[in-house]
């Protein structure tokens, strides 16, 4: 049996948003989206993936899980990060089987018979490491089918006004234990579990 817990790891402004208005494949997380990260402190140099801070520390927290389970829109704006999301298996919960070609990612896998079935398949992949949990729509499914542990969310001090909410629609009240808060200026990072 596996330790593995599936953990949303998710930046939202204070009234609910995780992308700016006109979010499209052509403009991934909407205008102004890069202010829900700017607390990572990323540096300009190449390969500009290194945080600096509590940045760095999520990075490298996020970095230690064993599988990821994102939402087909969530990776097919991102070009399923090229194939490699820390060199770790990539499981997608679709209704649709994948488009051709994403058969050159081998460590992309189109789970098409629910997101229960994705989320077994990825705790399995991640051994005795957290799974992550990237997408709204993704997370709300996972929070629905009762297979979602965790959420790490990353308050950040703004007000959006507009975009995609993390929790549009969910289908009954969901009772979070809050079991880590680390508060800093650029943002409140909040770890929940989920009530059972």
């Amino acid at each position: 049996m596996s330790n593995s817990k599936s953990v949303l790891y998710m930046s939202m402004s204070l009234d609910g948003f995780i992308a700016g208005p006109n979010d499209a494949p052509g403009n991934p997380g909407g205008d102004d989206f890069m202010r829900l990260h700017e607390w990572y402190g990323f540096v300009s140099t190449p390969p500009n993936t290194k945080g600096t801070g509590w940045g760095a520390h999520f990075m490298s927290e996020g970095n230690e899980t064993g599988a990821v389970l994102a939402g087909r829109r969530t990776v097919e704006q991102v070009d399923h990060w090229g194939g490699n999301h820390h060199g770790v298996p990539i499981f997608v919960p679709s209704h649709r089987p994948p488009d051709p070609s994403v058969a050159k990612y081998p460590l992309v896998t189109y789970v098409t018979d629910g997101i229960e079935s994705a989320m077994q398949q990825a705790k399995a992949a991640a051994g005795d490491r957290d799974v992550m949990v990237h997408g709204a729509y993704t997370a709300q499914s996972a929070l629905e089918a009762d297979v979602l542990d965790e959420l790490q969310i990353h308050q950040i001090p703004v007000l959006l006004g507009a975009g995609r909410r993390m929790f549009d629609v969910l289908p009954r009240r969901i009772e979070l234990e809050i079991v880590r808060v680390i508060d800093t200026p650029e943002a409140t990072h909040i770890r929940y579990r989920v009530g059972r």
